[in-house]
């Protein structure tokens, strides 16, 4: 990993991508808290979510470059949720500024309303990401990517099943993905998108990767959802890595007995290893 292959990334993905060699990871880990599904000891602690993500970064976090809460997750317990969100981020800087946080709330929408929605998640929340969808166009993303130091990260192909109803759809000559990443690359400030790729839909990663050879890729899917990470490294490495792999439920849920946090610790540890490994085979080749 050449230092000559970072030269056109903004200073945060600089930053990624050495916190992503010194760890010899990509691993993105997803806090998507139920209290249905949490460990019935923490429901007695006064922010039993809080508590549950404390623990589990306090277990990943040697093995994981990111954090990715899904927004919803929160907001659908009111304030407190909100609250326990605000503590989660404020934790995780806490314990390693290096590691990106990700605020997976996929918002959209345009002008003066995107823009509150870029300061809630960049500056409010102090978020280093947010994800974002790009039906409405130029003027719901550029707003987000006015921010100087922050990265929007734009959903490109999803790993729901769903995403055949119009992602993958013939515009033209092209699928209708390949549009919009192509055109979101006209952007002002393009250089600080990241593009979402589903683990599940590796069939098209080697040719997304030759329409952004230089982008990062957000890959949900690994683990639960059944994505490859053996076929997510072989198409969508790059000579910056150009990777992060998020894993929620496999991770977090790896037990919801009193030994959560070791389970997530084994769980994150052996994806962290199989990284390792895919980044030496790439990088000697």
């Amino acid at each position: 990993m050449s230092s000559n292959t970072l030269h056109n990334y903004p200073a945060e993905q600089k930053a990624l991508t050495e916190s992503i060699r010194r760890k010899k990871s990509f691993l993105c880990v997803g806090l998507d808290v139920d209290l249905d599904k949490i460990p019935p000891h923490l429901l007695r602690e006064e922010d039993p979510i809080f508590a549950f993500n404390k623990a589990i970064v306090d277990a990943t976090h040697a093995y994981a470059v990111a954090y990715k809460p899904n927004t919803a997750f929160y907001e659908a317990y009111g304030a407190a949720g909100w609250q326990s969100l605000e503590k989660t981020v404020r934790y995780i800087q806490s314990i390693d500024p290096t590691l990106f946080t990700i605020a997976d709330a996929k918002r959209g929408d345009i002008g003066t309303t995107a823009d509150r929605y870029a300061q809630a998640f960049f500056h409010a929340l102090d978020f280093d990401s947010v994800t974002v969808a790009p039906y409405m166009g130029r003027d719901s993303i550029e707003p987000f990517l006015a921010h100087p130091g922050k990265t929007t990260i734009l959903l490109g192909l999803t790993s729901n099943p769903g995403s055949a109803d119009f992602e993958t759809i013939s515009v033209g000559k092209h699928p209708m993905y390949q549009e919009v990443m192509q055109k979101a690359l006209t952007y002002q400030h393009s250089e600080r998108l990241m593009f979402v790729v589903g683990a599940t839909q590796t069939q098209y990663l080697a040719s997304i990767r030759q329409v952004l050879p230089h982008h990062f890729f957000l890959v949900p899917g690994v683990g639960a959802q059944g994505g490859s990470l053996s076929e997510v490294c072989r198409y969508g490495l790059n000579p910056a890595v150009g990777l992060l792999v998020n894993a929620s439920r496999a991770i977090i849920y790896a037990s919801k007995g009193g030994d959560f946090a070791e389970a997530a610790q084994v769980a994150a540890q052996s994806l962290q290893a199989e990284m390792a490994e895919a980044l030496d085979v790439y990088f000697k080749s």
